[in-house]
């Protein structure tokens, strides 16, 4: 064997060992933690926390950076535009299926890989205190009664809000005026008068119901929360719907799997470290961590089920690039 190649091989067999080590010490710089929604709403204030503490996992800061708007299509959009590397995550929601079916981006959930699930909570169907309507039926019988008079806010065109408000009004047979407003607009506008209602995260309406200025009609999951007892799901009420607001990690398409593995194996350590933890307990948000695996077939049937919604109620629009 010739001293040039044998000198090649050497080379090349060096360029790989360090190749594959540089893998294996990832990440070697921070981490950009893409947040869909607006500064102080639910989204952040959750993605800021997972993020704190996935930085003390990591060893490299997980630095957060919303970039709101199409319902959480501009940060889907940049993050499968990214390089899939894992130095960009997305802070992903039920979004990512809402948005896509409503046709705001040209792909569907596929188009990213998805590492896990961190939480979930119900959405609420939120009234003033002092609002004429008690129930959920009284609401919707006065909307059915006065078609295109009651106004709903919710967050973003194809968000998940959007998508748990058309459901609760198309099967209710309501016909209200959906109000897209900013995500922290929702209790501004009910207070006010502006809004008639709203549909919103759990956790930040509840501190306003506890009080004692909103109230809580409804909620969109399948069973009663622990920290609103009193306050009867969709199902119970007769509507054909069991809908939660889950929060998780999504990179670029592509990303090596020991790259998503690593990521997994953070996102759910640092979910169930004692801080954050007892932060998710504080904020009376269900800690419900799962791995690439378990969330992908989640994704996948909770993505049939919101095509089914939209569907019914004529709003299916995916602009999917076949």
């Amino acid at each position: 064997m010739s001293i040039l190649k044998t000198t090649f091989i050497a080379m090349a067999g060096i360029a790989l060992f360090a190749s594959s080590g540089a893998r294996a010490e990832w990440p070697e710089k921070s981490i950009q933690f893409v947040i869909p929604f607006g500064a102080g709403s639910g989204a952040d204030i959750e993605g800021r926390l997972i993020a704190k503490a996935m930085s003390d996992v990591l060893g490299q800061p997980v630095v957060p950076v919303n970039k709101p708007g199409g319902g959480g299509a501009i940060s889907y959009t940049y993050v499968k535009n990214s390089k899939p590397d894992g130095y960009t995550i997305a802070w992903n929601s039920t979004s990512v299926l809402t948005t896509t079916n409503i046709g705001n981006v040209p792909f569907d959930y596929t188009a990213l890989d998805h590492i896990g699930q961190v939480a979930q909570q119900p959405v609420p169907f939120v009234v003033k205190k002092s609002a004429r309507w008690n129930t959920l039926k009284e609401f919707m019988d006065e909307c059915k009664a006065k078609p295109n008079t009651l106004k709903v806010a919710f967050a973003g065109f194809g968000s998940a809000t959007h998508l748990a408000g058309v459901a609760l009004t198309q099967l209710s047979g309501c016909k209200a005026i959906m109000l897209p407003v900013k995500a922290a607009d929702r209790r501004r506008m009910i207070l006010s008068g502006e809004t008639d209602a709203a549909v919103d995260v759990f956790f930040v309406p509840l501190k306003l119901v506890k009080a004692g200025k909103m109230k809580f009609l409804a909620i969109s999951s399948g069973e009663r929360n622990p920290a609103t007892p009193d306050v009867p799901t969709a199902k119970e009420l007769g509507l054909d719907m069991e809908f939660d607001l889950f929060r998780g990690l999504s990179v670029a398409k592509g990303t090596p799997q020991a790259i998503k593995d690593k990521l997994e194996a953070a996102m759910i350590k640092a979910a169930n470290s004692k801080s954050f933890s007892a932060r998710m307990k504080k904020l009376n948000l269900t800690l419900a961590p799962m791995g690439q695996k378990k969330f992908g077939a989640k994704l996948a049937k909770a993505n049939a089920n919101i095509v089914s919604i939209m569907k019914s109620a004529g709003i299916y629009k995916s602009k999917m690039k076949k």
